[in-house]
């Protein structure tokens, strides 16, 4: 009898320690490779860099065209910038005027 419960303790004591093991390991991968990863982690930082330039990309792209607006305004009117932005709405070219086509 005294075996048997030694046998049962040293296997409990085993079980448990499997089990520990289980529970380390499950967490350490998903430490690594879960959705909140090191691994996420990484590509959430290339993206917020991609992101970034865009950001910076696209508020130049802005000011150019707040510029653009700006010249058409009734308050500053650029009497050249609304001559080009109506031959160009319109398809117009004056006969004096030199055009150039280009094959695209």
């Amino acid at each position: 009898m005294v075996s048997r419960a030694r046998f049962k303790a040293i296997l409990t004591g085993l079980a448990l320690y499997a089990i520990a093991a289980g529970f380390i390991t499950y967490f350490g991968v998903n430490a690594y490779t879960g959705r909140y990863g090191l691994n996420a982690r990484i590509e959430l930082e290339k993206e917020a860099a991609s992101l970034t330039a865009e950001l910076a990309r696209l508020k130049v792209q802005r000011a150019d065209e707040e510029k653009h607006v700006a010249l058409l305004r009734s308050d500053r009117l650029d009497p050249d910038m609304l001559d080009e932005e109506a031959r160009r709405q319109l398809d117009y070219a004056n006969p004096r005027d030199l055009v150039r086509l280009l094959n695209r």
